[in-house]
């Protein structure tokens, strides 16, 4: 019986894949190749900007959980060949929360509001998306979300940031400069029922065909808006926001309508700091409706990273570089809780009616 010896090439090949694979690894684990920002990095910066809160998210750390259902519409079908725009109502879980990573910051604060949602489609792919009250993002590059970090820590003394180092910030980052000039003159919603949730990050839809299609969505209340008197902020209670979902919620559902915004040529697609023009093709996708809110301690979003590069088939990423950044940072922020302990939350208190002052 004769046996036959490996080629030399496959043998070259055989011995390439251990290589090929801690290579690999290397690689990921940022030992070789170009120095790269990693998850923990962005988590380091979040934390010394606004404290160390154990148990808690490392942004957006106030919040509450919310569920729901989507009742798609079928009008994005023709753009994306996702299952949860097939004409049908799919389950949400999700969360609302205020920006900064203090889980007991005062709701008096001129921040933006955040809607996160976790949807499951018909076919069970799952798809998370992270979005906030403002269309636009006061960064473009994860350096520069880590340098606005450092230069915004509040000083202990006087509870805001060391003006030299804010200055000499914005003067290399005039985009900050136009985010803080929008949200400082805009209108801030009075609840999270009546606000607009955006996707700020571009992304892809992919239709049946194959062809791909750049689009930014927003979910657009049902409920009449109303503004905060902004130079009576400080007068709120400490957990206004959370209070009056609570007392909406128990009155009925909220709903929301979700708008695809499909991209012209030329359109940027990897700068969140930049809006697109008005005039772009909208496409109603469908409703969203929001039925209770739990405590995040206990309720079922308290496990979920609203990681934005979670998506199902039909749903791609765009060339925007902080949709990687920001998964890495979820993912750091949820393995540094889940080893921690928690408090109760102060939104936890509010749902069961007791006082959190």
């Amino acid at each position: 019986m004769t046996v036959s010896r490996p080629s030399a090439p496959m043998l070259a090949a055989i011995a390439a894949v251990p290589a090929l694979l801690l290579a690999g690894f290397a690689w990921a684990g940022g030992w070789i190749g170009p120095a790269r920002i990693g998850g923990g990095t962005i988590a380091n910066a979040l934390e010394y900007n606004a404290g160390k809160h154990d148990g808690y998210r490392r942004a957006h750390a106030k919040g509450v959980c919310v569920t729901g259902t989507f009742d798609a519409s079928g009008g994005a079908a023709t753009l994306s060949r996702a299952g949860v725009f097939v004409r049908g109502r799919y389950p949400v879980i999700g969360r609302f929360s205020t920006g900064g990573g203090n889980p007991f910051a005062t709701d008096g604060r001129n921040v933006f509001h955040a809607m996160a949602l976790q949807l499951t489609g018909p076919d069970g792919q799952v798809w998370r998306m992270a979005m906030d009250h403002t269309p636009i993002f006061p960064v473009a590059t994860l350096d520069a979300f880590i340098a606005l970090q450092r230069a915004s820590r509040p000083d202990p003394a006087t509870g805001k940031p060391d003006p030299a180092l804010m200055k000499a910030y914005l003067a290399q980052h005039p985009e900050t400069k136009v985010y803080q000039d929008y949200i400082a003159a805009a209108p801030l919603p009075d609840s999270f029922a009546n606000g607009t949730y955006y996707s700020i990050n571009a992304f892809r839809f992919i239709d049946r065909a194959g062809a791909s299609h750049a689009v930014r969505w927003a979910f657009e209340p049902e409920a009449a808006f109303g503004a905060l008197d902004k130079a009576k902020l400080a007068d709120l209670p400490a957990d206004y926001l959370f209070t009056d979902l609570g007392a909406r919620l128990a009155k009925g559902p909220l709903r929301w309508r979700m708008t695809v915004t499909v991209a012209a040529p030329g359109d940027v697609t990897n700068d969140a700091t930049a809006a697109w023009p008005a005039g772009r093709q909208k496409v109603g996708a469908g409703t969203l409706t929001l039925s209770a809110a739990e405590p995040e301690e206990t309720g079922a979003c308290r496990d979920i990273t609203f990681d934005p590069t979670i998506l199902p088939d039909g749903v791609a990423l765009s060339d925007d570089p902080l949709l990687p950044a920001r998964s890495a940072a979820y993912s750091s922020s949820f393995q540094r809780r889940a080893l921690e302990t928690p408090g109760p939350s102060a939104v936890g208190r509010v749902l069961a009616g007791k006082e959190t002052r």
